[in-house]
């Protein structure tokens, strides 16, 4: 009696190859790259950014999991901040496309949605809020992967806010 019931409880999902394709996009990395004039608010400078990021799955390689640190200077080297950020991503078979989940040191949380295309992997926020953002690693250069956000407010069109060229540590 209890193998039957035991048998319709749903079991937890195995990765598929939707992993597959998505890990070669996230190797351990450091950066290096440039945050635009206005691209943290009006106003703000141009600044330049040097960071990493670490790796690791969860539940049997169903999410992968990224820390990211980065450091931030003016053009002449001064020292501005420190952003750091919390970034888990997978494979969503009901939703059928890659999502995303963030949490920064600003207080930002948001939920992406994303999809690979070709040597791209490209996620843009759920939803039409008011600032949204698109997030797109380009791994044309198998040694390099080319890194960079844009953001579009209230339904203007895609600016770009950082680019960073990322190489495998």
């Amino acid at each position: 009696m209890s193998g039957s019931l035991i048998a319709t409880v749903p079991r937890p999902r195995e990765a598929g190859p939707e992993m597959a394709e998505l890990a070669r996009f996230y190797a351990d990395v450091t950066w290096t790259g440039t945050i635009e004039a206005g691209g943290m608010g009006p106003g703000t400078p141009a600044m330049t950014a040097r960071g990493r990021g670490t790796h690791t799955r969860l539940h049997d390689g169903l999410w992968i999991v990224g820390d990211y640190r980065q450091d931030q200077f003016l053009d002449d080297g001064t020292y501005v901040l420190t952003w750091r950020l919390h970034w888990v991503t997978g494979w969503d078979a009901d939703a059928q496309e890659y999502r995303a989940a963030l949490a920064d040191n600003y207080g930002h949380a948001d939920v992406l949605r994303g999809r690979i295309d070709g040597d791209r992997l490209v996620y843009e926020t759920l939803g039409d809020g008011p600032v949204r953002l698109r997030l797109v690693w380009d791994r044309t250069d198998p040694d390099v992967a080319i890194w960079s956000n844009q953001r579009s407010i209230d339904g203007g069109p895609w600016t770009l806010v950082e680019t960073y060229r990322m190489t495998r540590t």
